[in-house]
């Protein structure tokens, strides 16, 4: 495999080192160690001609990971320089202090991105990594782990549909099940036969998988000796207090309120000031496209459920320090929903024989589809299905209803009442009581302003591509649509031929496209801001090669992405084949390939369902990822309000969030129109994501009538994480291989520029978690993980390298979200911690890798010609262009914008200055990736500011 190694090591640099031509680069201001820079670069080169000091390959087990961390001096002081060299002894990865990798004073010169294309390596060893030992499906764990060929299985009998199923019988019952037909040209209402092989993957209603070992999993109850040793007695369900932890480590500073009311405003003061630490180039469209973007993937949630008793849990509020900083005993919210909590089935595991168990010691279930598909807006299911509005005269189109002066797009209609016992479908709306009078759409749990925002915006795009399409179908009639039909595929559908249904199936694949490709190439290179995020998203796409650019290179590395997919070593052929895919891309992955069997003339189940990559373990969110975004601190308690039509630089009222919740959104929508909601939240200041910067209204927030309570949202989100059985922070990162922290001291920033206000806000808060988490003597005897090791190679205990009896910090203790909120050592321009981070680099590539929609399926006979044009340009009419070189890269005009182009015009003077739509609207982003607060020139007088 060493050779393997070398050639995946050579493809990965040259893809890097081609995106990276071209790309001017400021001058570094010290230049002091040059000198040093050039001799280890000179001693790397000629380390590289030594055949006997390979690249460093991928690790055989998990105690021996890349952790981030690089080795060798040389390699170190080449990519960063001395200041590279001094972070290396903190437990944080390297590649955020390279060259390149910051503001304009992280850069050398023009011809030097050897710190960028270090971070695409460093980035790409942690994927692979993660890829081959961070899956834990609760279905097929077993196989995977016990068998050689368990890491490239790509068919599994757990992901058969069930007897009961409606499909059962169309995807071949008892027999071997395989989808066809209908069920493989569209998404599918409930996510089954997006592999056709297995038809419930991804489906509403899997179980959650697992990206840490089963064994760390509920921590809680010590049903392992590590476990045990790790935590002693010191965990539990209420145990440390979670309303303590959020009064304490969670509530705002609100010095210099005026009017807040915990969060609630002045009945639309401008006089009001809800204060609020704020990041600097991240907006409040934002944070509700994430809840926007969550509402699709995943969700615990039963929504039939308040025709349910109700098992209802304490949110803590036991401590009398807690009651001192104002919790409330009574807080009570539903228990979580356990699929099942019986013993796990044990199996010995591989050649050790070591025996495991099979599954987590609990399962949770994923009600929703895990696809990216727009189900918070098309359904998931039937229940959720009925709540959408078709339009009655055209079922191609959503319904839409006049709403805000001036606009003819319209808006979404609203619910009407909920269901009582024994109504027939068509009497009323499958919804809770809570939810009526707000837009109707799928998934209307935690409804805001900014859902209502989203909804409506894409409920427009849907209905803007079917006007558009039908307008092609007009002038080319008879012409190829590029579409078909999997009982005829041979058979041409013209443009005139596309039934209303086909061309709202299509609309939805167009519209679910456009959304995932926002995220990955738009809200995410924000929120990471920085080059080499901004490169590694852009080829999660559409690759690191252009290609436009580099054709040939481009198919160079598609055919040695397949021959390592058909590799005989099973165990490296995934992450080999993951590696390469960093080339040309995952999108269109296998779609150049000729879809008709010429024998059967059907469509080849090979080359439809064949660019995907599950890598040995079915695709389903892990109980990690849900919260990976418990991402509260984005959102401000008040809103700014802003009118396009009458100076956007003013603030005319400041709403309070909680104010647009529920119904309150529809009617808050119509009065202030969606343009304007869009100038509102585009230009304000999202929250960062740190300690002590929640929003107060959260912790304060009303129930539903029906329970007649408040709840604290920050302390619900600890309860949760312990219900599902999250490992707690440390033991986290070890598991997804990241170095450990060894005391609470670590949370504080090592690195030179950190101001002394900082400085002093971080050891407070190490205070303040030592406070409420403890410390213990150490036990030298007592291992406390499997996951990683000492760097001399002997096991970690429970000491972390202090002498036996030692007090030390109950770092171990710490839970996730608090953990990650803690850490202020964080790469340049990243509003989310790198332990966050490092769960999206899995789980982020995943959700593309595994959709044939995506992959194999993204071509004419599924989206149209016209369609998939539509999201290759991010609209119709061909690429457009931003003017200059932002940030150094020609770039295109990017989706969201165009989408709020097409379907709020009215944007267009503010537009035509925002280069990311989720870059605070009138921020100068200055010099190559700036943080600057500054405003544009014709924004001096908003006063967002003013100093």
């Amino acid at each position: 495999m060493r050779r393997s190694y070398l050639v995946i090591g050579s493809i990965i640099c040259a893809t890097a080192m081609v995106a990276s031509v071209g790309t001017p680069a400021p001058a570094q201001e010290n230049r002091l160690d040059d000198l040093g820079v050039l001799r280890a670069c000179i001693a790397l080169g000629l380390q590289s001609l030594d055949e006997e000091k390979p690249l460093r390959p991928i690790a055989t087990q998990r105690s021996e990971r890349f952790q981030g961390k690089v080795a060798e001096t040389n390699r170190l002081m080449c990519r960063g320089g001395s200041s590279a060299v001094q972070q290396r002894p903190t437990p944080w990865v390297d590649w955020s202090n390279y060259f390149g990798t910051a503001s304009k004073r992280s850069m050398l010169d023009v011809r030097d991105q050897r710190g960028i294309t270090g971070a695409l390596i460093d980035l790409e060893y942690q994927r692979m990594e993660l890829i081959k030992f961070n899956l834990f499906d609760n279905k097929t764990f077993a196989q995977y782990a016990s068998s050689p060929t368990g890491p490239v299985l790509k068919k599994w009998s757990e992901m058969r549909l069930e007897p009961t199923h409606p499909s059962f019988a169309s995807v071949g019952g008892n027999g071997p099940q395989r989808c066809d037909g209908d069920l493989i040209r569209h998404r599918t209402l409930t996510g089954i036969c997006n592999d056709i092989e297995n038809p419930a993957m991804g489906a509403s209603g899997q179980l959650f998988a697992r990206n840490v070992e089963f064994e760390s999993t509920f921590p809680d109850i010590g049903a392992n000796e590590l476990a045990k040793n790790r935590h002693g007695d010191r965990l539990g369900l209420l145990k440390p207090d979670p309303q303590l932890i959020s009064r304490k480590l969670f509530t705002r500073d609100q010095a210099g309120a005026r009017n807040c009311n915990q969060g609630h405003g002045a009945s639309d003061s401008v006089d009001a000031d809800c204060p609020y630490r704020k990041a600097p180039s991240f907006n409040v469209l934002a944070a509700f496209w994430i809840q926007f973007m969550t509402h699709d993937w995943f969700s615990h949630l039963d929504d039939s459920r308040n025709d349910q008793s109700h098992i209802m849990t304490s949110l803590g509020c036991a401590t009398p320090e807690a009651v001192q900083l104002g919790c409330r005993p009574g807080d009570k919210m539903d228990a979580a929903l356990i699929a099942d909590s019986t013993a796990p089935a044990m199996f010995k595991a591989g050649e050790s024989g070591t025996e495991r168990p099979a599954r987590s010691y609990k399962t949770t279930r994923n009600t929703v589809t895990a696809w990216w598909d727009a189900s918070q807006i098309y359904g998931y299911d039937e229940r959720s299905e009925r709540r959408t509005k078709r339009d009655a005269a055209d079922r191609a189109k959503f319904d839409m209803r006049p709403g805000h002066t001036g606009e003819k797009l319209g808006y979404l209609p609203v619910f009407g009442s909920a269901c009582p016992p024994g109504a027939t479908t068509g009497q009323c709306d499958p919804i809770q009581p809570e939810w009526a009078g707000q837009e109707a759409t799928a998934f209307p749990d935690n409804w805001s302003i900014g859902m209502s925002f989203y909804h409506n915006l894409f409920v427009r795009e849907h209905n803007n591509f079917v006007d558009e399409f039908r307008k092609q179908a007009a002038l080319t009639p008879n012409a190829d649509s590029g579409l078909r039909n999997p009982a005829d595929p041979r058979q041409v559908i013209t443009y005139s031929q596309v039934t209303p249904e086909e061309l709202f199936q299509v609309a939805r694949l167009v519209v679910s496209a456009e959304i995932a490709k926002i995220h990955t190439i738009e809200w995410t290179t924000q929120l990471l801001y920085n080059e080499p995020l901004y490169r590694a998203m852009n080829s999660n796409w559409s690759g690191l090669i252009d290609q436009d650019k580099y054709p040939v290179m481009n198919r160079i590395v598609e055919r040695i992405r397949d021959k390592f997919r058909a590799s005989s070593d099973p165990r490296d052929a995934n992450v080999l084949a993951s590696a390469v895919s960093s080339g040309p891309g995952i999108i269109a992955t296998g779609a150049n390939k000729k879809l008709v069997d010429e024998g059967t003339g059907k469509w080849d189940p090979k080359i439809v369902n064949g660019g995907t990559s599950h890598f040995g373990s079915p695709f389903n969110f892990p109980e990690e990822f849900p919260t990976v975004y418990r991402l509260h601190p984005l959102v401000p308690d008040l809103l700014e309000f802003r009118q396009i039509e009458n100076d956007p630089n003013q603030i005319r009222k400041k709403v309070a969030v909680i104010d647009t919740f529920r119904g309150k959104a529809t009617a808050r929508m119509h009065d202030g129109g969606l343009a304007n909601w869009a100038l509102t939240m585009g230009r304000q200041r999202l929250g960062l994501l740190f300690l002590r910067n929640h929003p107060q209204f959260m912790q304060n927030l009303d129930l539903a009538p029906r329970l007649d309570t408040k709840i604290d949202v920050a302390a619900l989100d600890l309860i949760r994480d312990r219900e599902r059985g999250l490992p707690r922070f440390n033991e986290l990162r070890r598991q997804i291989g990241l170095r450990q922290l060894t005391s609470f001291e670590d949370f504080i920033d090592k690195r030179p520029d950190v101001s002394e206000a900082d400085k002093k806000l971080q050891r407070e808060l190490v205070d303040s978690l030592r406070a409420i988490y403890g410390t213990h003597k150490c036990d030298v005897s007592k291992q406390i993980t499997s996951a990683q090791r000492n760097p001399d190679g002997s096991p970690i205990n429970d000491c972390l390298g202090n002498a036996n009896g030692s007090e030390v910090d109950n770092i171990e203790d710490v839970d996730m979200v608090v953990g990650w909120l803690a850490e202020t050592t964080r790469p340049h321009g990243s509003a989310i911690s790198e332990t966050q981070f490092h769960l999206f680099i899995l789980n982020a590539s995943r959700r593309l890798f595994s959709d044939r929609f995506f992959t194999s399926s993204y071509r004419p006979e599924f989206y149209t010609t016209f369609g998939l044009d539509w999201v290759n340009n991010n609209g119709p009419g061909g690429k457009r262009m931003e003017q200059g070189e932002p940030n150094g890269h020609e770039q295109e005009v990017a989706p969201l914008k165009r989408i709020l182009l097409r379907n709020a015009p009215e944007l267009e003077p503010e537009l035509r200055h925002v280069i990311n739509t989720f870059d605070p609207w009138a921020r100068d982003r200055g010099e190559y990736y700036s943080l600057e607060w500054k405003a544009r020139v014709d924004a001096k007088s908003d006063p967002s500011f003013k100093k």
